[in-house]
């Protein structure tokens, strides 16, 4: 193991000093929005490497993957010989962090912000990061006037519908979204009410919580739905038939790298889950 470290510190010593400035060429992205966006950006093509949650477009979705469950492998990344990583602030320990550092690999930590305002700091770090502030510029206003269009045009009801999210990985592992996520921001933009207003973040999934919160529409992500054995399946759960979802079979299910977005992609989710709330 000592002598791989070495070697890749000689290789990274050796190519750095002949490209200190040169722009990113060989990048290796670890989520879902930082994937989408630098494709948009136009880099799709100097990405070597993903995350397991990059599945957007297809032709992310065929790189190779140096993730498994959101767990990452150094031995892995670096094995790609990145020139750059792109990861969400707070992923990477402070000892991975002086690991790649003293492998001569720049990596820089993207913050991402669940607001309309976000999506487009999110493009404009990406692209500072990759060398091209003026694309980035360019697409974060893109991004903006698309998602102002969008809000314009949606559509609304005489009653905002209470939405509750469960993220849902088979019947063992459920949990419920509170204030301050990202589902939390996205159901509010999308023209509803989340559920779940008495915590933060993520929660176990309990029955009682799901009936107390009583949701007019249970909101999951299509492969979540379909650990749980599908619509018919979750409708048979335990209080699903005591609220107004169960009582009225509104249980949405949406793709998502989609609702997590809140990059380029961030109208194309709004205008898919105020679609489907306001149906």
């Amino acid at each position: 193991m000592k002598k791989y470290y070495a070697a890749l510190i000689i290789f990274y010593v050796f190519t750095g000093l002949q490209s200190v400035k040169a722009q990113a060429k060989r990048m290796i992205t670890l989520s879902s929005a930082i994937s989408e966006t630098v494709n948009a950006l136009g880099y799709g093509k100097h990405m070597v490497a993903t995350d397991v949650t990059s599945v957007w477009p297809e032709e992310i979705n065929r790189l190779p993957k140096v993730s498994r469950n959101r767990s990452f492998s150094v031995e892995a990344i670096t094995a790609f010989r990145p020139d750059l990583i792109l990861v969400p602030e707070g992923d990477f320990s402070k000892e991975n962090l002086y690991q790649f550092k003293s492998l001569g690999i720049r990596v820089v930590a993207i913050r991402q912000e669940f607001s309309v305002e976000g999506a487009a700091k999110f493009i404009r770090q990406i692209a500072a990061a990759i060398g091209d502030k003026a694309r980035g510029e360019q697409l974060a206003k893109q991004t903006t006037n698309r998602i102002s269009n969008t809000i314009i045009q949606l559509k609304k009801g005489n009653k905002i519908p209470k939405v509750l999210f469960i993220y849902a990985r088979g019947v063992g592992t459920m949990s419920v979204a509170g204030k301050g996520s990202s589902i939390d921001a996205i159901i509010k933009l999308a023209g509803g009410k989340n559920a779940i207003q008495e915590f933060s973040d993520f929660k176990p999934y309990t029955t009682e919580a799901l009936i107390k919160s009583n949701p007019d529409i249970i909101l999951m992500f299509d492969f979540g739905l379909k650990s749980l054995g599908g619509k018919e399946s979750f409708l048979n759960l335990p209080g699903v038939t005591y609220t107004n979802a169960g009582k009225n079979k509104r249980i949405v299910e949406m793709n998502g790298p989609l609702l997590i977005n809140f990059s380029n992609r961030l109208p194309e989710a709004i205008k898919a889950l105020n679609n489907q709330i306001y149906q």
